[in-house]
């Protein structure tokens, strides 16, 4: 897997490999900072053949939870457990066939499982989270493209699944967002591109094509989305697998306007980005990223290596939002 083609932007960091080596196993990240203080954070990354990790903004390890092959991580604040307030995390459990659950304690940081809930779908492999109304909605993408949407609450101090749709994407699917603020559910075809339904179950299966793939803009597999909200302004962004780039839309008006694609290479004595699948995304001030960060997952942490060789790490990379902006002229 070569360096991508998009307009380069330097990392500006990375995370410590995951511990699973010579096997395919970094899979998806998420991030979240206390908004209160946006020194303190976390950045959660799977490993899909071992468990859960947590690090710092920094990128260093601070905890990890063994919880088995997790495939795509996603999380909403604000859910309440027994009277507090936490930060509502889950994860697609390939292995348990279904949803694991984790609370993150935003005042210790500290993140302890919470229960694992079955899911009726062809096997867990896509996932995300968002609000709807009052409600905290999971969605799990199977990995033949079918669909189940769910309200989330806690139940006798556990989580508790509600079935609220059922549909189909087509293909094979793994990467989607919620978009708390429109209330609408993006979903990445592998193969095919980027749908958009509306998250209401009343809205069925009905759905536009944001962006057809294999195009000059995706190259598939088309893997993980994200959004990155900054002020009034909502973008999504999504791995363009079959070139190591990442394509970035403006999605907070009535259709989407492409804003160009990049590609991550070497900075701050990290290696290049190839290969990627998930990402994660978070604008305004995260730690030393004062507009934003994106974290993206990295196939092969050590320079060089390619999928003939023996890939022995894996792991993600940081990027700042800022350069991101000033590469494809975002203003």
């Amino acid at each position: 897997m070569t360096i991508g083609t998009g307009v380069p932007v330097p990392a500006a960091g990375e995370t410590a490999a995951v511990g699973t080596e010579v096997r395919d196993a970094a899979d998806d990240p998420e991030i979240w900072v206390d908004r209160r203080d946006p020194s303190r954070g976390v950045i959660f990354g799977t490993d899909k053949q071992a468990g859960l990790y947590v690090y710092g903004l920094d990128g260093k390890d601070r905890q990890f939870l063994p919880e088995g092959p997790l495939n795509n991580v996603d999380l909403r604040e604000g859910f309440q457990v027994a009277g507090r307030e936490q930060v509502l995390v889950g994860a697609s459990d390939r292995k348990r066939m279904g949803i694991a659950f984790f609370l993150l304690d935003p005042d210790t940081l500290n993140v302890t499982p919470w229960g694992m809930t079955p899911v009726q779908v062809s096997e867990p492999y896509g996932f995300c989270m968002g609000r709807l109304g009052g409600d905290t909605i999971a969605v799990m993408v199977g990995k033949d493209g079918d669909i189940a949407q769910f309200t989330v609450t806690a139940q006798d101090g556990k989580p508790n699944l509600i079935l609220t749709r059922t549909f189909a994407v087509g293909s094979q699917s793994e990467g989607c967002v919620i978009d708390d603020a429109t209330g609408t559910l993006f979903i990445a075809e592998e193969a095919k591109g980027i749908w958009r339904y509306e998250l209401a179950p009343a809205s069925g299966p009905a759905r536009t094509l944001l962006a057809g793939a294999p195009s000059e803009i995706l190259k598939p597999d088309v893997e993980g989305l994200t959004l990155l909200r900054e002020g009034g302004k909502t973008y999504l962004l999504a791995s363009s697998q079959g070139d190591s780039a990442f394509a970035v839309w403006r999605v907070d008006g009535p259709q989407a306007a492409y804003a160009g694609r990049f590609s991550v290479v070497g900075g701050a004595g990290a290696d290049p980005v190839t290969g990627t699948d998930g990402l994660a995304a978070l604008g305004g001030p995260v730690g030393a990223f004062p507009e934003g960060l994106i974290v993206v997952q990295d196939d092969a942490d050590t320079e060089g290596e390619a999928p003939s060789t023996a890939r022995t790490r894996q792991n993600f990379k940081l990027v700042d939002w800022r350069a991101v902006k000033a590469a494809l002229a975002i203003r």
